[in-house]
C-alpha cells in the first residue's frame, strides 16, 4: 500500500461495534433458524453498516469491521480440522478470561478452506472505494486456547502448523487485492515469560513471502473492555520487535496515558507507528482536543510522516453510538494536528 498523501492518516484496528440486531441474529443462526441466504444477507448488511460508520466519521483507511467473525478468534476454530471443543472451565458469574472455550488438538491442524478472511475481505472490498486494511490473527494468538494433547510433541510444532495456515491466508488476501494487512498478536505483550526474539521469529515466518504493507498489532487484550494483564508494558519487547518484518507497529497508548511513547525515540528505526489515541476500554468518548494532545505527545518522539492514527484496539465490545463518537473525535483530533503542522510549514 502506498503511503497516503494525507499526513497522520486515520484508520482502525479491525472490529467495529456490533449493531444491536446482529446479536439477536447470531442467536437465531446458532439455533438453525436462518438459511444460508439469510446468514449471508445479514452479515453483508452488518458489514455495510460498519464501513458506512467509518466512512461517515471520515476514517481514511477502513476495515470490514470483522462483522462476520465471532468474538475475535473463536469463530476461526470452526475452520480448523483436528480440534475437539472442550467445556469452558467456568460458566457461572461474570464472563472473563477463564470462561473462554478451550480446544484440544486430536489431529494435526489443517484449514482446507482457509480461515475465511479472504472471502470476508473480498466481500467488503466491493462496498467502498476507500483504502481498506485487512486483519488476521497471528499464529501465536490462535494457539493460545489450544491444548496440544497427543497430536503434537511440543508447543512449537503446533505453532508451526498455525504459521503455515496463517501464511496461506495472508497470501490469499494479497491475491484478493489486499495491499495493507495487519497481523494481530496481542499475546506478545500479555505473556511476560515469552522470549521476544522467538516471538519475532514466529511473526517473520507467518509473513514470509507476503507482498503487501504489513503491520503488527500488539495490545494487552480486550475482553468485554478488560485488559488481560498488568503491569502493561512494551519495554521488554524492545529492541527485538524492531526486527519484525513489518512496516508498522500498532500499539495501545490511550488507555495507558501515552506511557512508553518515548521508546520510539530511544531506538533507531524506520518503522511507522500505529498510534492508539482512543481508549476503547473507556465508555466515554474523547474530545477532539484530547485526541490532538495525545498525537502531539507522540510527535515529540516521532516524525509525523511515520505516524498513523488509530484506536487502541477493536470496538467489538463498545456500544455503537459510543464507537461512532469516538471515531469522529479521532478523525477531528487528527485534523486539528494536521492543520497545525501544515500551517507551520
Amino acid at each position: 500500500m502506498k503511503t497516503p498523501k494525507t499526513l497522520l492518516p486515520t484508520t482502525v484496528i479491525g472490529s467495529h461495534a456490533l449493531p444491536s440486531w446482529l446479536c439477536h441474529a447470531r442467536g437465531a443462526m446458532s439455533r438453525g433458524e436462518f438459511g444460508p441466504a439469510d446468514v449471508e444477507e445479514t452479515l453483508r448488511d452488518a458489514t455495510r453498516i460498519a464501513i458506512d460508520d467509518q466512512v461517515t466519521a471520515g476514517v481514511d483507511i477502513v476495515s470490514d469491521g470483522e462483522m462476520r467473525r465471532v468474538n475475535f478468534i473463536v469463530g476461526f476454530y470452526d475452520k480448523l480440522e483436528g480440534l475437539e471443543t472442550l467445556p469452558a472451565p467456568r460458566r457461572m458469574g461474570v464472563p472473563h478470561w477463564d470462561t473462554e472455550t478451550p480446544f484440544l488438538a486430536v489431529h494435526k491442524l489443517k484449514a482446507p478452506e482457509g480461515l475465511g478472511i479472504v472471502q470476508d475481505f473480498a466481500s467488503a472490498r466491493e462496498m467502498t472505494d476507500r483504502p481498506m486494511k485487512a486483519t488476521c490473527p497471528g499464529p501465536l494468538t490462535l494457539s493460545i486456547p489450544i491444548r496440544r494433547g497427543k497430536a503434537y510433541k511440543s508447543r512449537d510444532t503446533l505453532v508451526a502448523d498455525l504459521i503455515r495456515i496463517v501464511n496461506d491466508e495472508l497470501k490469499g488476501l494479497v491475491a484478493a487485492g489486499a495491499d495493507f494487512i495487519q497481523l494481530d498478536e496481542p499475546n506478545y505483550a500479555m505473556f511476560e515469560r515469552a522470549d521476544p526474539q522467538h516471538l519475532v521469529e514466529v511473526f517473520n515466518a507467518a509473513v514470509k513471502g507476503v507482498q503487501a504493507k504489513v503491520a503488527l498489532h500488539v495490545c494487552f487484550g480486550n475482553l468485554n473492555g478488560r485488559a488481560f494483564s498488568a503491569p502493561r508494558s512494551y519495554e521488554r519487547l524492545f529492541p527485538h520487535i524492531l526486527k519484525a518484518k513489518c512496516s508498522q507497529l500498532v500499539f495501545e497508548y490511550a488507555s495507558r496515558e501515552m506511557s512508553e511513547i518515548e521508546l520510539f525515540a530511544k531506538y533507531d528505526t524506520d518503522k511507522e507507528l500505529g498510534l492508539g489515541v482512543i481508549d476503547v476500554k473507556a465508555f466515554r468518548a474523547e474530545s477532539p482536543q484530547e485526541v490532538a494532545a495525545r498525537i502531539h505527545k507522540a510527535l515529540h518522539h516521532m516524525e509525523p510522516d511515520k505516524v498513523y492514527v488509530n484506536p487502541d484496539c477493536g470496538f467489538w465490545a463498545t456500544p455503537r453510538w459510543v464507537c461512532r463518537r469516538k471515531l469522529q473525535a479521532m478523525v477531528e483530533g487528527a485534523r486539528l494536528v494536521r492543520e497545525e503542522l501544515e500551517g507551520a510549514r
